[in-house]
């Protein structure tokens, strides 16, 4: 019979590294409980499964391009009572993502629409999907500068995710030459597909056409957008702001 270091040895050649982690504290449960064997093989199991998935949300996490992990209930609700609260915790069981709808948060600056985006996103990642997040300006101006078959390459990364998140589209007013085909490709193929997208914008859609320098185009991705989707509009006071204030506030105190 094997001793306990020479099973954990076999569980790491194995890459059973979840059983080997909790292996010592099992048997020893097993024995103190006198727990049969089938019960103690189960629970040695579950500890394997629960460290791969675990892992797997984290793999997912971290090739997904969110920067935080955020929820909402950490959003601040009473600070913008007015805020679509029903429809933002409706998108965030994702069965949006099943029936393949769309999500549009639009509305001023600093009200929240970022951090929506962000925890529905995380959920979706803590419930197995694949996700993808862009700061959508800061990707449109890398994405030009990168080559040919790495804009292929992550084109279809982007277009076979559960889900995708353009963050503040049209955050600046200009944007690259080949910025508009590349999104009004991308909504095309996702709309196909029907793989959602939520699009958070300070752009209210009427100037969507200016922006892109091109009002068929415009048309053309907001027809595609707008078929399945929840519209939001955030309306209030900027959280940034306040932020702010509060921040200075405290400064001037300390001084």
């Amino acid at each position: 019979m094997m001793t306990i270091p020479e099973i954990e040895r076999c569980l790491r050649q194995l890459r059973l590294s979840g059983v080997r982690d909790t292996l010592q504290t099992r048997v020893l449960q097993a024995q103190g409980a006198n727990q049969p064997f089938l019960e103690t093989f189960s629970l040695i199991l579950q500890d394997e499964l629960d460290r791969r998935q675990s892992r797997l949300i984290e793999r997912r996490y971290q090739q997904s391009g969110l920067d935080e992990k955020l929820t909402l209930a950490e959003f601040d609700w009473s600070f913008n009572p007015k805020l679509p609260r029903q429809t933002c915790f409706q998108l965030h069981t994702l069965a949006f993502i099943a029936a393949g709808e769309n999500a549009l948060l639009v509305g001023k600056p600093g009200t929240g629409k970022s951090h929506i985006a962000k925890a529905i996103a995380y959920q979706a990642i803590l419930y197995s999907h694949k996700v993808q997040y862009l700061e959508t300006d800061d990707f449109f101006h890398r994405h030009a500068l990168n080559t040919p078959a790495h804009r292929e390459a992550r084109m279809r990364t982007i277009i076979d995710c559960d889900l995708l998140v353009l963050d503040d589209l049209f955050l600046a007013r200009a944007i690259p030459d080949d910025a508009g085909a590349w999104l009004q490709t991308l909504i095309h193929q996702r709309y196909k597909l029907r793989r959602s997208v939520i699009v958070t914008s300070n752009r209210v859609v009427q100037d969507w056409g200016t922006y892109l320098r091109d009002n068929t185009m415009s048309t053309t991705i907001l027809d595609r957008l707008m078929h399945h989707c929840h519209l939001l509009e955030f309306d209030g006071r900027s959280y940034r702001l306040k932020e702010a204030a509060e921040a200075l506030a405290r400064e001037t105190k300390s001084n």
